[in-house]
């Protein structure tokens, strides 16, 4: 392959050779993967819906949360789709894709701990003048400035990247598509340009981790001057977890980055990537969550809310809303439990053929599970701060109107049966009409 141009797809590395291995790929991941959509849907709402966490540090964490969801969300159901399949490709758009989201999403993320540590800083150096410097226009801002950065750095490097010819082959040695292993691929000295947007980059990302450990000297030294035992705790309880995050962000990242060549084996740097692209954004929210009083109170009200308010208005507090409720739960985990056990079925099959046809009858269904469980557990759930008139009519619409309409796509999409008997009946349906249509022409 001499261009660029010539390649329709990549070929990622694979976990494991072997069906068991990666199965266990596959479950490792996909439990890392809901603990992560778990742990960060629990504070994203958590924080939209109590009014006691609308505070700067409550909604840079808000925006932190969203930004691990994209990232881990890019990464992480492709390879575990890889592994299911037995297959390693991505296309060429799909490797452009993830590679600007990963980019985007990591970007954003140390922009905005780096606008944390200085919350952070303000709040505990400069408590006085709190209300002045973190307004909520000036949150916005900063966010806005966070997101804004890392979508230009994106556009910047993934424009860069794939603008590079490439003429060593199509195997990238990451379970992703990742900058450093793209550029391996490319032509002797045509990296240079990347390489060197990758130093000023590098550059600017060092002068954030500057102000981020002088945020820190600043606020360690202000806590130790505070007289009472239980400020400092509060104090430390305020910034330690983010304090860990920045951490274990940085300390990934930078090794994957500046790892010496010799080192620069695909299973270290898969481990490396692991490190820092998939277990932060399921680590962060029980980080940040762990010596985080508000934090915690607010998720234990969010769940006891959730148990009590999962029958609708109508029904609750009585015998028949009660009964209502029991049944539909029982629904629900006989659902779960029946794919718990189709998927486990599934995975112990040998041929790929065979695998594909029991998940094309299984995925449908699924898809539309899905969708009619989601809509109505929002229905019921939804907070009553969000309940208005206009929240109710969509939310009316998209659980009675789209489903019935959305199902017969859903179950053709993947059905080759179905999909033939209605080509068939559809052709039937014209041939004849045709043939009407010839006879009273006649």
């Amino acid at each position: 392959m001499s261009n660029s141009s010539s390649l329709n797809e990549f070929f990622l590395l694979a976990f494991a050779d072997t069906q068991e291995l990666q199965l266990l790929h596959f479950s490792l991941f996909l439990g890392n993967y809901l603990a992560a959509l778990l742990g960060n849907g629990l504070i994203i709402t958590a924080v939209a819906c109590d009014h006691h966490l609308h505070t700067p540090m409550y909604f840079f964490l808000l925006n932190l949360s969203l930004l691990d969801l994209g990232s881990i969300s890019t990464t992480v159901p492709k390879s575990m789709a890889n592994s299911l399949w037995d297959t390693r490709a991505i296309s060429y758009s799909g490797c452009v894709v993830q590679l600007f989201f990963i980019v985007f999403f990591m970007s954003a993320e140390y922009s905005l701990l780096t606008v944390t540590a200085y919350d952070r800083f303000v709040a505990i150096c400069k408590p006085l003048h709190y209300g002045t410097l973190m307004g909520s226009r000036a949150c916005v801002k900063m966010a806005a400035a966070a997101w804004g950065s890392g979508f230009l750095y994106s556009v910047l490097h993934t424009g860069n990247t794939f603008s590079i010819p490439l003429c060593q082959g199509n195997t990238v040695d990451q379970f992703f598509c990742e900058i450093p292993q793209i550029l391996k691929l490319s032509c002797s000295d045509s990296y240079l340009r990347e390489a060197g947007l990758i130093v000023v980059t590098a550059s600017l990302f060092f002068g954030c981790f500057v102000f981020i450990v002088l945020s820190y000297v600043e606020i360690f030294t202000a806590v130790l001057r505070i007289l009472s035992e239980q400020g400092r705790n509060k104090a430390f309880s305020m910034c330690l977890p983010h304090l860990a995050v920045v951490s274990l962000f940085l300390s990934t990242a930078i090794y994957a980055t500046l790892k010496p060549p010799t080192l620069s084996l695909p299973t270290v740097d898969l481990v490396v990537a692991v490190l820092y692209a998939v277990v932060p954004p399921a680590a962060n929210p029980f980080i940040y969550s762990m010596r985080n009083k508000e934090l915690k109170d607010a998720l234990r009200k969010l769940v006891l809310w959730a148990l009590s308010l999962s029958t609708p208005r109508e029904l609750r507090g009585t015998e028949s809303g009660s009964d209502e409720y029991r049944r539909a739960f029982g629904c629900f985990i006989f659902i779960v439990l029946s794919y718990v056990q189709i998927f486990t079925a599934v995975l112990r099959i040998l041929s790929q053929q065979g695998r594909h046809k029991a998940f094309s009858m299984c995925l449908p269904h699924l898809a539309v599970v899905s969708l009619f469980v989601s809509t109505d557990v929002f229905a019921y759930l939804k907070p009553p701060s969000l309940s208005s008139p206009i929240l109710d009519l969509v939310v009316a619409v998209l659980y009675l109107v789209v489903p019935p309409a959305m199902n017969p796509l859903i179950y053709s999409m993947r059905n080759k049966e179905l999909k033939d008997a209605l080509s068939t009946l559809v052709s039937r349906t014209f041939f004849s009409s045709g043939n009407i249509a010839i006879a009273l022409h006649k």
